[in-house]
């Protein structure tokens, strides 16, 4: 069964950077809410390493959304922010759905909780 709009039953917020210079030469992102969209999340992997004395877990998952001027525009210089984490998005893509009315955000995140 396809990707229909009923499914989209997480909202997730769409986290922007801006850029300020460090001081040193470098520039350091502040994000701030873009806008909140609905999703749904689909959890493709979950692996744990041990690094600098402590154990972390990273998730990947694929965030379906509407296909929209907003959705289209997210890249993976913003961040999705859902469940508590912050989501690096690695990649953005039309969904296979062969309508092209959705979006997949595929993003990773570490859960150190």
């Amino acid at each position: 069964m396809g990707m229909n709009a009923s499914k989209l039953d997480r909202r997730i917020k769409i986290m922007r950077p801006t850029f300020t210079d460090d001081g040193f030469g470098g520039r350091v992102p502040t994000y701030h809410l873009h806008g909140t969209i609905w999703a749904h999340r689909s959890d493709v992997k979950d692996s744990e390493k041990f690094q600098s004395g402590r154990m972390s877990s990273e998730i990947v998952a694929r965030f379906t959304v509407r296909s929209s001027a907003f959705s289209r525009d997210i890249n993976p210089v913003d961040r999705i922010h859902h469940a508590g984490l912050d989501w690096n998005i690695t990649g953005t893509k039309e969904s296979a759905d062969g309508r092209l009315n959705f979006i997949e955000l595929t993003a990773t995140a570490e859960n150190n909780g």
